[in-house]
C-alpha cells in the first residue's frame, strides 16, 4: 500500500493528541492514560523534533495496530503516514530515532524496560483488500522483523573502513540520515563519511544544494585540473574544520562547527570553549578537561592515510603568489581559493627569457620579499641552481618518505607551504608550529598534515634548504629532534666550509668543535679594510645572486651588494678604447671556438683528452686556413684579452687545463641573475657564521687515525683529540701534499682523484688614489679592460674593478692570472705596484695619473695554509673527481671544500654549500 504524504501539521487518520510538554506527556504515559484531545501537534518525523518516535492508534493495510513506543512511553506525536512508512521499514529505525532524540532529557526521566511489540495475527482480522505483496508481507513478517533490526544501521562500504556506525558530516540535505540508518555511505576517511540524502541533494539538478556545487564546479573546472567530483566539493567546501587548542597542558584537537571558518589567525589563538566570533572563552569552568574526539587518535595511523579518499589541498597556502603559473591542485592547493586563480595571478606573467636567464631580475612575488629569492622552477625555465619543482618529488625526497610515491600530493603542499614561508622570512627560525598555524584544509585530514609538516621540516632543514645561514639560535631549542644529537663532531678548517658544517650541525643539536691552523678564521676569505673601503684579497664578487646562499645571509645581516653592470670597455695601451663592435665581434668568434670543443668532445671516439689552450690553437689555425680570414694586429691582442679572462676564469694557463670538462660545472644548473660586489666582503658573513662556534685557533691537525671505533686526532702541538666523526675542509694542496696523514691511508681511488685536479692561484693588487682619474673615460663603469700588448703579457692586469663606484673612495682592484702569477710571484710589493701603474698611466695616456697613497698585493701562492685560488680540472681529468673526493670514509670521515663540490667548484658559495651537504650526511647517520 503506497504511504501518502507526511501531514505535518493538518489532521490525519492517527493523530495520538497530547497536550502540554514533554515531561507532562510522559506523566500522562505512566499513569496509562492516553491523553487528552488538544491542539493538533506538529509531525516529528517531518521536522525533526527532539522526541522519540510514534505511538498512539493507527492504521496499517486497514487495520487498526498500536506499537508502542520504543521506551513505553506514550508522549510522541506523529502522522499515521510518517507512522505507517516507519512501521514498514522496522522497530529498529524508531529506536535509533529514540536514542537520538530523548539524549537530552534521559537524565530527568528514567527509561523503562522496552515492551514486546503487540502482534495482531492476520488470520483473525482478515484485511480488506489483498495482493501478491501483502500476501508476502504476511508471509514472511518475522523474517522481515529480522531484516529491519540489520537496517538499524548500514556500515561504510569502503573495504578497510573502521568507521562502525558511520556519522554524515555535511547535515546538508532536510533528511540527512545524521547517524542513522542510509541506503549508501559515501567514504572520504575513516570517520568523515555523508549519507546518500545529502549526496543527492547536491548533486540532483533539482535539489536545493546543486546551484552552490554546479558553481564551486566552475570555479574548479577553471582553475583546476582534476575531476571536480562530489567528494573533491564534500572535502573541500562541507567537511568541518579541525584545530588544535594552544594551551600547551591541553593541546587537544577539537571539530568546529561548519559555519566557522579556518584562518591562520584562529590557529594562533585557539583555546577550547572559545567563542570564535568574539574571541571569547565560553563560561565552561575548564573546557580543555573535556576528553578529546576518538577520531583523532586514529588519524596518526598510516592505514588511515591509505583510507584517504581525496588528497588534502590547502587553502590560502603562502606559496601560492609563488606558483601562479601552475595547476593549484597539481602543487597541494585547492583551485577554489582565491588565491590560486591561475589567470589571474601576476607572478605567473613575470617569464624570464631563457636566452638572457642569467642576467634579469624578476620582480619578487611577495611584497618585501628579495627578488633573489626564488625557490620554485616556473614551468619551461632553464635551469636554476637551488630551485625544485613543485609539482614533483625529488629522488632523496622520495627515498625518505616512499609513502607518498603513490600520492604526493600531501607532502609537495606541505614541502612548497614550508619554502614558501622561509623564503617571505629567512631571519626568523621557522617552526613546526608556524608551519602548522598556516596549513588550512578541511577535515581530520588536518591533524595528519599538522604531524607530517613536522617531518618534513625537520627533513628540508637538515638539507639545508631552510633555517640555514646566520640565524640566530636557542642552545636549548636546537633546530632537530633529541634523537639527531647522540653525536659528536670535529671540523678541520675554518673557512668558508668548515664553519657552514659547524654552524648547522651545532644548530641541528650536534656537538661540534673546530680545529683551525691559522690565527684567524675564514680561511681564503679575507678582506682588507686600510684603503678606506672593503677590499677582498680572497673573494668579493657573488656570481649569480638568484638563490645563492650568499644573498640569503646578506638578507639576513641586512648587508646590500652592489649589481655589476655589463658594461666594460677595453683599452688599449696608448689610452685608446677598443670599438665595442670589435670586441663584440672576437667575443663571437672566441665563444665559436669554445663551441667547437664542445662538439669535439661529444664525439665518443675522441677518448684522448687535451690541454684547453692547445685545443684552441688548433681551432683557430683550422678555421684561418677553411676561411682565409686573418685576424689584424688589434683583433689578436682583443682575442688575447678574451683567452686572459679565460684563465682568469680557471685560475690556471690554458695548456693545463682539460678541454673536455674546463666547464664540467655547467651541465648542472647554476645560480642565474645579476653578478654582485659584496662591499661589505665575505668577512662579514664569516664571523656571524663563527659566532658561538667552539674553535680553537693554531691547531693544526697532522695525523687522522680512524682505524678504531673513535677517531683520534692528533695536532703539532701533540694534543690528542677523539671523536665520532671528523669533517676534513683543508684547502685541495695540502691535501695533495699529504699535510695531514690518515691512517688507514686514504684509497687509491680517492689519491688519485686529488691529484687529478690542479690547483689554481690568483693574485690582487688594490691601489687608493686622490681622486678617480678613470672617471671621465669610462664613464660610470664598473669594471674596464686592459688589452695585453703580447700574449707573454696576457692575464697581467686584465680587469680594473671600481671598489667603489657609488661612493667618493677611490680604488681600483685588479687579478693577476696564468703565466702573469710566475712573473710577479718573486717581486716585492713595490715592483708589482710599480708594474701595474705602468699599465695605468699607458691606459690613461692622455691624462696625468696620480700616484697612488696606499696599495697592497697578495701573495696566497706563498700562505702555508693554502697555496692556491681555488681549484680546476687538469688535461686528463674529470668532473667525477669532485665526487670521489667528496665521498666519506666508513662513515666516519668526511670531506668538504670548493674541491668537493662538482656543481658549485671555485667560489665561496660551493665552498658553503659543501658543509651545508656534510652537515646533512653526518646528521642523517
Amino acid at each position: 500500500m503506497p504511504v501518502r504524504a507526511c501531514s505535518e501539521l493538518a489532521r490525519t487518520s492517527a493523530w495520538p493528541r497530547v497536550q502540554g510538554s514533554l515531561e507532562e506527556r510522559a506523566e500522562l504515559s505512566d499513569a496509562g492514560t492516553r491523553g487528552t484531545v488538544g491542539t493538533v501537534p506538529p509531525c516529528i518525523i517531518r521536522t525533526q523534533v527532539q522526541a522519540c518516535l510514534p505511538i498512539g492508534v493507527y492504521m496499517v493495510e486497514g487495520k487498526q495496530l498500536e506499537p508502542q513506543c520504543v521506551t513505553g512511553r506514550r508522549m510522541c506525536c506523529c502522522c499515521g503516514s510518517c507512522a505507517r512508512r516507519l512501521w514498514h521499514l522496522g522497530h529498529a529505525r524508531l529506536e535509533d530515532f529514540h536514542q537520538d532524540a530523548l539524549g537530552g532529557i534521559s537524565g530527568r526521566m528514567r527509561a523503562k524496560k522496552r515492551p514486546a511489540i503487540l502482534e495482531t495475527s492476520m488470520d483473525n482480522n482478515p484485511p480488506l483488500r489483498s495482493s501478491g505483496r501483502q500476501v508476502k508481507r504476511k508471509t514472511f513478517e518475522t523474517e522481515e522483523e529480522e531484516e529491519g533490526c540489520e537496517k538499524k544501521y548500514r556500515k561504510c562500504e569502503k573495504v578497510g573502513c573502521t568507521a562502525t556506525h558511520p556519522v554524515c558530516f555535511a547535515s546538508a540535505a532536510e533528511r540527512c540520515a545524521k547517524n542513522g540508518y542510509t541506503s549508501r555511505w559515501y567514504h572520504l576517511s575513516c570517520g568523515e563519511h555523508f549519507c546518500n540524502e545529502c549526496f543527492d541533494h547536491c548533486y540532483r539538478s533539482h535539489k536545493d544544494g546543486y546551484e552552490k556545487y554546479a558553481t564551486w564546479k566552475r570555479i574548479w573546472t577553471s582553475n583546476g585540473k582534476s575531476e571536480p567530483s562530489l567528494k573533491a566539493f564534500m572535502s573541500d567546501q562541507l567537511v568541518p574544520f579541525w584545530v588544535q587548542c594552544t594551551n600547551p597542558d591541553c593541546a587537544k584537537w577539537r571539530q568546529l562547527t561548519r559555519d566557522i571558518q579556518m584562518t591562520t589567525t584562529l590557529a594562533k589563538m585557539y583555546r577550547c570553549g572559545m567563542k570564535t566570533h568574539t574571541a571569547v572563552k565560553s563560561e565552561n569552568t575548564d573546557p580543555c578537561s573535556l576528553s578529546e574526539d576518538m577520531r583523532v587518535s586514529e588519524v596518526g595511523d598510516s592505514k588511515w592515510y591509505s583510507m584517504l579518499i581525496v588528497p588534502p589541498l590547502l587553502k590560502d597556502s603562502p606559496a601560492a603568489p609563488f606558483l601562479g603559473a601552475y595547476y593549484p591542485d597539481c602543487v597541494g592547493m585547492s583551485p577554489s581559493c582565491a588565491n590560486t586563480n591561475r589567470f589571474h595571478n601576476e607572478y605567473s606573467s613575470m617569464k624570464i627569457n631563457s636566452s638572457e636567464h642569467t642576467k634579469s631580475t624578476v620582480l619578487s612575488p611577495v611584497t618585501g620579499m628579495s627578488p633573489y629569492f626564488q625557490p620554485f622552477y616556473q614551468p619551461n625555465e632553464c635551469g636554476k641552481a637551488l630551485c625544485v619543482r613543485p609539482d614533483v618529488m625529488e629522488l632523496d625526497e622520495l627515498y625518505e618518505f616512499p609513502e607518498y610515491s603513490r600520492d604526493p600530493t600531501m607532502y609537495l603542499a606541505l614541502r612548497n607551504l614550508i619554502l614558501a614561508l622561509w623564503n617571505i622570512n629567512c631571519k626568523e627560525v621557522l617552526t613546526p608550529q608556524k608551519c602548522a598555524n598556516h596549513v588550512v584544509v578541511r577535515g581530520l585530514v588536518r591533524i595528519r598534515c599538522v604531524m607530517e609538516v613536522e617531518k618534513i621540516l625537520y627533513f628540508v632543514t637538515r638539507k639545508g634548504l631552510v633555517n640555514t645561514g646566520v640565524l640566530t639560535i636557542n642552545p636549548d631549542c636546537p633546530l632537530l629532534p633529541s634523537c639527531y644529537h647522540k653525536k659528536n663532531v670535529i671540523v678541520i678548517g675554518a673557512g668558508a666550509a668548515g664553519l657552514a658544517a659547524a654552524r648547522q650541525l651545532q644548530n641541528f643539536g650536534i656537538k661540534v668543535m673546530v680545529l683551525e691552523a691559522r690565527d684567524r678564521i675564514g680561511g681564503r676569505v679575507l678582506d682588507d679594510h686600510s684603503l678606506g673601503v672593503t677590499v677582498g684579497k680572497g673573494a668579493q664578487i657573488v656570481n649569480g645572486c638568484i638563490n645563492n646562499p650568499i644573498a640569503l645571509m646578506c638578507e639576513q645581516l641586512g648587508s646590500k651588494m652592489h649589481k655589476l653592470g655589463d658594461r666594460c670597455d677595453l683599452i688599449e695601451e696608448g689610452g685608446r678604447v677598443v670599438d665595442p663592435t670589435l670586441d663584440k665581434s672576437i667575443d663571437f668568434h672566441f665563444n665559436a671556438m669554445l663551441d667547437v670543443v664542445a662538439e669535439w668532445r661529444k664525439d665518443k671516439k675522441q677518448f684522448q683528452d687535451a690541454p684547453l689552450g692547445e685545443k684552441i690553437e688548433e681551432i683557430y689555425k683550422t678555421f684561418s686556413q677553411e676561411s682565409g680570414v686573418q685576424f689584424n694586429d688589434l683583433e689578436a691582442k682583443v682575442l688575447q684579452f678574451h683567452l686572459g679572462n679565460l684563465e682568469y676564469a680557471c685560475g690556471s694557463n690554458l695548456q693545463q687545463v682539460s678541454a673536455h670538462s674546463w666547464d664540467h660545472n655547467e651541465f648542472f644548473a647554476q645560480f642565474a641573475g645579476d653578478h654582485a660586489l659584496f662591499t661589505s666582503g665575505y668577512s662579514s658573513v664569516i664571523s656571524k657564521l663563527g659566532d658561538g662556534l667552539d674553535i680553537h685557533l693554531k691547531t693544526p691537525v697532522v695525523s687522522i687515525n680512524y682505524s678504531g671505533d673513535d677517531i683520534c686526532i692528533a695536532t703539532a702541538n701533540g694534543t690528542l683529540w677523539t671523536t665520532q666523526k671528523v669533517l676534513v675542509t683543508i684547502p685541495l694542496t695540502l691535501l695533495q701534499k699529504n699535510t695531514i696523514q690518515f691512517f688507514p691511508n686514504l684509497s687509491e681511488r680517492k689519491i688519485k682523484a686529488i691529484n687529478s685536479l690542479g690547483q689554481g692561484v690568483i693574485e690582487k693588487i688594490a691601489l687608493q688614489f686622490p681622486y678617480k682619474f678613470w672617471e671621465n673615460k669610462i664613464q660610470g663603469a664598473d669594471f674596464f679592460g686592459h688589452i695585453p700588448p703580447s700574449p707573454d703579457k696576457r692575464g697581467l692586469f686584465g680587469v680594473f674593478y671600481d671598489m667603489d663606484p657609488e661612493g667618493k673612495h677611490c680604488v681600483l682592484m685588479s687579478v693577476i692570472s696564468g703565466d702573469a702569477v710566475a712573473v710577479t710571484q718573486e717581486m716585492q710589493e713595490e715592483q708589482v705596484a710599480e708594474l701595474c701603474m705602468n699599465v695605468l698611466r699607458e691606459l690613461f695616456k692622455e691624462q696625468e695619473v696620480p700616484d697612488p697613497i696606499r696599495y697592497f698585493v697578495t701573495q696566497w701562492n706563498k700562505d702555508p695554509w693554502t697555496q692556491m685560488a681555488y681549484s680546476f680540472i687538469k688535461a686528463g681529468g674529470s668532473g667525477e673527481a669532485y665526487d670521489i673526493i667528496a665521498e666519506d670514509i666508513q662513515g666516519k670521515v668526511f670531506f668538504a671544500g670548493e674541491a668537493t663540490n662538482r656543481h658549485f667548484p671555485q667560489t665561496v658559495t660551493g665552498a658553503y654549500l659543501s658543509g651545508v651537504r656534510e652537515a646533512s650526511k653526518i646528521a642523517a647517520l
